[in-house]
């Protein structure tokens, strides 16, 4: 069994903003893949679908951005999965709109909802004791504010210019993560991780 975490703020205010395209790349592969209606669990919307033989939970949680770490470790200890099993599908405002990065480790990258998931999943691990904490993440370009403070940015929704490649990378993320679901993290990234960061790496 894997779960996948789309991140995003609840409320239709939020909807289609560019701190949701975790939220949409979720909605968009239970689409795919025949999802029926999101229930509620874990302080969150959950769906299960099948890839290739493997149950896959999506899910959408309802508490705000800085606040995700503690649905997503109730739902991991709920389901006994291992941080291998976890997927997490975030904005980010360092890769391109378009872009998308697959990632087996890293830092939160100042990414609110991250950090406190990475907060959630120390201190479950450390009660299990299964330190250290990597979790794997697919990362969704939303482009750089530039001057507009970040904080507004995010919560702004896409350009008309950038509507067109962030559904293309979509499109790409359901993929990444059908992969991912049926061969694992470095299938995944050998196949999507096609282009460079901004930073090179």
């Amino acid at each position: 069994m894997k779960l996948v975490v789309g991140l995003g703020n609840p409320g239709t205010q939020y909807e289609r903003t560019r701190h949701n395209a975790g939220f949409m790349a979720v909605d968009m592969f239970a689409q795919k893949y025949g999802a029926g209606n999101f229930r509620v669990a874990h302080s969150s919307f959950m769906a299960d679908v099948f890839v290739g033989g493997e149950k896959v939970l999506l899910m959408k949680p309802q508490t705000y951005m800085n606040l995700v770490g503690r649905a997503v470790a109730s739902a991991m200890s709920f389901y006994k999965l291992s941080l291998e099993d976890l997927l997490v599908v975030v904005d980010d405002v360092a890769l391109p709109v378009g872009v998308i990065r697959l990632r087996a480790s890293g830092s939160a990258g100042g990414h609110n909802g991250l950090k406190d998931i990475e907060g959630a999943l120390f201190n479950l691990a450390t009660a299990e004791g299964k330190l250290p904490v990597d979790y794997q993440r697919l990362r969704i370009g939303i482009d750089s504010p530039g001057r507009v403070p970040q904080k507004a940015y995010v919560l702004e929704s896409f350009s008309a210019e950038q509507k067109l490649a962030v559904e293309g990378a979509l499109k790409l993320a359901v993929e990444a993560v059908a992969l991912w679901a049926e061969r694992g993290i470095v299938a995944a990234m050998n196949r999507y991780n096609v282009t460079k960061d901004k930073d090179g790496s």
